[in-house]
């Protein structure tokens, strides 16, 4: 075997950093690769560190879609891209730019070294633990796979981000943003609406979404009936001095009542 032949062999396992992903070291140490060659790729400047114990090939910069679609090699569970993100990739919310921090969603608890990846992206991580049956919202099929090279990353849908937009009212998005959004959300379907309604642990989050959705009246309203979902019991305080909603039990800002 030529010295090229041998060498191209001992490299065989570097397809499984994808160009323009990312792998940890300790999972590539998983997949059985020699702590030897991991090293001798580090000292040969094929794989540079992205951050502590984070690896990416030297050829090619690591944008978001291939951290959304490492996270999902890498972490075992899924890692999508929702809320406000979603939506701007969407299209669903032109008056957001889609900036440089993108929302990502998952049950998993945030990996340390997340936030120290040198990339010109940063990242907002949130818990679905309190939002989504994590069960039943992969059987809604409300996340598109988005194939890149040598990977794929996850996009929530608009109904899906939309009501993860809602569990961040009031505190990062305003009444104001959510009904704007919702003004804009004309094509929405019902059927998925429904699986998610049912797969949303979020009380506050299903009132407030049909509160919004009974101000517009979009044709899918018409197919959704509040009470096929589980809405909770007694009052929900929303904002602090707010009008009492008592169709949904919640308080909202005295410009939304009546």
């Amino acid at each position: 075997m030529s010295t090229t032949n041998l060498q191209q062999n001992r490299d065989d396992w570097l397809t499984l950093v994808p160009h323009g992903q990312f792998v940890t070291r300790q999972w590539l140490l998983a997949q059985g690769v020699t702590l030897h060659a991991f090293d001798n790729a580090v000292k040969s400047a094929k794989l540079m560190p992205l951050t502590r114990g984070v690896y990416t090939r030297s050829d090619v910069p690591v944008a978001w879609q291939g951290v959304s679609a490492s996270l999902n090699r890498v972490l075992d569970g899924p890692v999508y891209v929702g809320g406000l993100s979603a939506l701007a990739q969407h299209g669903l919310a032109h008056y957001i730019s889609f900036s440089t921090v993108i929302e990502l969603y998952s049950p998993l608890p945030v990996p340390s070294w997340l936030g120290g990846l040198k990339i010109a992206t940063s990242f907002n991580w949130h818990s679905t633990a309190r939002i989504w049956d994590t069960s039943a919202l992969l059987k809604s099929g409300s996340l598109k796979t988005i194939s890149i090279h040598q990977g794929e990353w996850l996009l929530a849908s608009p109904e899906q981000a939309f009501l993860e937009v809602l569990a961040l009212v009031p505190s990062t998005i305003s009444f104001e943003q959510a009904d704007n959004i919702m003004q804009g959300l004309v094509n929405l379907s019902p059927r998925r609406l429904d699986s998610l309604l049912k797969a949303c642990k979020h009380v506050q989050v299903k009132r407030l979404f049909f509160f919004f959705a009974d101000r517009y009246q979009h044709a899918w309203r018409q197919k959704l009936h509040a009470e096929d979902y589980d809405l909770g019991a007694g009052k929900r305080s929303i904002v602090a001095d707010g009008k009492l909603d008592t169709t949904y039990n919640i308080t909202v800002p005295e410009i939304f009542h009546g």
